[in-house]
């Protein structure tokens, strides 16, 4: 019979005490355990996407495509049991214990196999009557995605089962406790939230995004000020949005909202300032030009916040401060496209070269999309999706090179030209010079702290290099979440800190599932731990990314680093094959 592998939830339930129900009323029992199985279990199972895969007397076996999928069917279920059991006699009550683990599975003729549904089966035995236990890969992969509390029951050693296994309970009826707020900065503190389009087509809307971007921009080079990352102020993209909230989890005094208008050639930005402290509403105003005064406006909106903010500000020091890379508006546009792409996905990144390129094409000296477009061949080489490395490395270093002698003091456009150099194996201390200068030309500059750690990584720095991820993480708390916790992870990993390493790793992926560095780091990891098992199975999810398991590892400066990646990936790949 055919044998095939796969990644799955599995949840397995029983009914707590049935040989005691079974032997006090056999007959009524098991009616109740049909119209239980009739009414509530089959229908909340198909809902949620789940296969029963089998049943046995007093319980049932069953595998979800998704994490959140089994976690939601488990609370929903347990949540209206109370309904099935009233008027029922306590002693006559039909009670579950649920339990649920995500792991590698074996599927035979239907029937499914492995520690996967073992430790599943362990985990529904710790449970309570009515409750719900969890391993800790599912507590990772669900937190933030579903309303519920975990308590952490600590490591448990489950029979038959040769490792320890961190056990959390699912506290039905009670929400996660909010994350404390933020402590604001010891200077003035902003961020812009994403403004709406308002020109009546959604095709626009990166165009308004991109306004949003220029003016985070433009305030990010005014040193005093502290200014969150795009990338942070757009998760409430789409959201109704509470200002104080805002304050709170971003750890700043002050929002800007706003909206764009573009009809023809002609530009309406609208923006208010509110003190997130106390949701008042600091000031308002609106702006109007064409798209040949797109710049203009730009700059008109970040000098009247700024002024708003700190009134001594000299506004001809803030209006010398703000850059205008292009004057080309239809190279300003395909770099405005290509922007949200290079973050989406390992699959968007050609085509964000692509547009990069063409943007290139019209203004040969366009510093950010050179920049842009040397980081895009550097990340499709690094992850195994470029179609022809030689040339898209070549390309990459003749951009960042060519972004260099434009950048001037734009630290986006000087930040990301040094990593790219800096994959291709470029003298460390000379790029990361030009990253301390970015730095020290955008003191709130979350991605260029984030592109140093990295740069510290690669020249043995591990330290260093959490420093700065820390730094990052401050200046773009809900965002690069994945990417912050990646670089963490890693420095950890080359200090020998695996246990630390593994834990950061685990949520760069659940954060960037798409992403393969932090797959190829934790299998190397768990496979220095002795993990194999896991470690096998993360190079089973990283096969299903990339096709490249070993990566190029020049870019680790250190010998000893460069030995610990490939040798732990070679472990890992071993009990894989």
């Amino acid at each position: 019979m055919t044998q095939t592998r796969r990644l799955a939830a599995i949840l397995a339930a029983d009914v707590a005490g049935y040989s005691r129900l079974i032997g006090a009323d056999e007959g009524g029992t098991l009616d109740r355990l049909r119209a239980l199985r009739r009414e509530l279990l089959d229908p909340k199972i198909a809902e949620h996407r789940g296969r029963l895969v089998k049943t046995t007397g007093d319980g049932l076996l069953v595998e979800f495509g998704s994490v959140v999928d089994a976690l939601r069917c488990a609370v929903e279920v347990q949540s209206e049991m109370t309904g099935h059991n009233t008027g029922v006699p306590p002693n006559k009550r039909i009670e579950l214990r649920i339990g649920i683990n995500v792991g590698d599975i074996v599927v035979e003729g239907g029937d499914i196999f492995g520690d996967g549904v073992n430790v599943a089966a362990r985990l529904e035995g710790l449970a309570e009557p009515g409750g719900i236990c969890v391993s800790a890969r599912v507590q990772e992969d669900a937190a933030g995605k579903l309303d519920l509390a975990f308590e952490d029951i600590g490591e448990q050693q489950l029979k038959n089962i040769a490792r320890p296994v961190r056990v959390f309970g699912a506290v039905i009826g009670q929400k996660p406790v909010p994350e404390p707020a933020l402590a604001l900065p010891d200077k003035p503190s902003i961020a812009v939230l994403p403004f709406a389009n308002m020109s009546g087509d959604a095709e626009q809307e990166y165009f308004a995004d991109g306004m949003v971007e220029e003016i985070i921009t433009a305030l990010s080079r005014i040193r005093w000020l502290f200014v969150i990352a795009r990338n942070s102020s757009f998760t409430y993209k789409g959201q109704a949005i509470d200002v104080k909230q805002v304050g709170r989890e971003l750890g700043v005094r002050y929002a800007l909202e706003g909206s764009v208008r573009k009809a023809g050639t002609q530009v309406r930005i609208t923006g208010q300032l509110i003190d997130a402290l106390t949701g008042a509403h600091l000031w308002a105003d609106h702006f109007d030009g064409s798209l040949e005064d797109v710049f203009e406006l730009q700059e008109q909106v970040a000098i009247s916040v700024a002024g708003v903010i700190e009134p001594a500000l000299q506004a001809a020091e803030t209006a010398r401060s703000i850059g205008r890379p292009t004057a080309d508006l239809t190279a300003y546009d395909l770099y405005l496209r290509a922007y949200p792409l290079y973050f989406l996905s390992g699959n968007s990144l050609p085509e964000a070269l692509r547009l990069l390129e063409r943007a290139i094409a019209r203004d040969p000296h366009y510093g950010p999309a050179l920049a842009w477009g040397a980081a895009c061949c550097m990340r499709l080489i690094g992850e195994g999706s470029s179609k022809d490395p030689a040339s898209d490395r070549g390309k990459g270093i003749e951009f960042a090179r060519r972004a260099l002698k434009v950048a001037g003091d734009d630290p986006g456009t000087i930040a990301n030209a040094a990593i790219a150099l800096s994959a291709t194996g470029e003298d460390i201390g000379t790029v990361t010079a030009l990253v301390d200068r970015a730095l020290a030309l955008n003191p709130s500059f979350a991605r260029g702290y984030y592109i140093s750690g990295v740069m510290r990584l690669w020249a043995g720095e591990a330290d260093a290099a959490i420093e700065h991820a820390e730094v990052a993480r401050r200046l773009s708390p809900r965002a690069w979440v994945g990417n912050v916790c990646s670089l963490t992870g890693a420095a950890h990993f080359v200090s020998g800190r695996f246990d630390q390493a593994a834990s950061e790793l685990r949520l760069a992926i659940q954060d960037a599932p798409d992403t393969p560095n932090g797959y190829r780091l934790l299998a190397a990891c768990y496979a220095h731990m002795g993990h194999l098992t896991e470690a096998r199975e993360v190079i089973s999810r990283l096969r299903a990314i990339t096709p490249l398991v070993v990566p190029t590892v020049n870019q680790w400066r250190k010998p000893e680093h460069r030995e610990l990646v490939l040798s732990g990936l070679q472990l890992a790949m071993s009990e894989d094959e």
